[in-house]
């Protein structure tokens, strides 16, 4: 299981990593999707907002990839993974692998490190 968690934990950090280095390098080819999804992407270029979330993509990447804050890059990495799989969800699925890709990671790290979440599940505090 360590070794699963190792790899899991290596891997969504670099594709946050090379994702989020994305936005400020340009070396994916870069491309608008079709119809209302390529709409929505062109919004977020134009409004520098990718710049926003593609910092915090790279900074809990790098997170996951030196093993520091694990716990805290999987809270913030949460609603960007949602996002992504929404978008490909009820938008044209065009390049879903690696969002999918992406959840399952976050499932398999999320389940090694529960312990450090119980404390959000509480459902009265006194």
């Amino acid at each position: 299981m360590k070794v699963l968690v190792i790899i899991a934990r290596i891997l969504l950090g670099v594709i946050f990593v090379a994702f989020g280095l994305n936005a400020f390098l340009h070396f994916f080819p870069r491309w608008l999707p079709p119809g209302l999804a390529g709409q929505f992407v062109g919004a977020m270029f134009h409004s520098h907002y990718i710049l926003f979330v593609s910092t915090i993509e790279l900074i809990c990447g790098a997170l996951l990839l030196v093993n520091r804050y694990v716990p805290l890059a999987l809270t913030i990495l949460a609603p960007i993974i949602v996002n992504i799989l929404m978008f490909h969800i009820l938008l044209p699925p065009v390049g879903w692998q690696p969002g999918v890709l992406a959840a399952i990671l976050w499932i398999i790290l999320f389940i090694y490190y529960r312990r450090y979440f119980s404390c959000i599940f509480v459902q009265r505090t006194t």
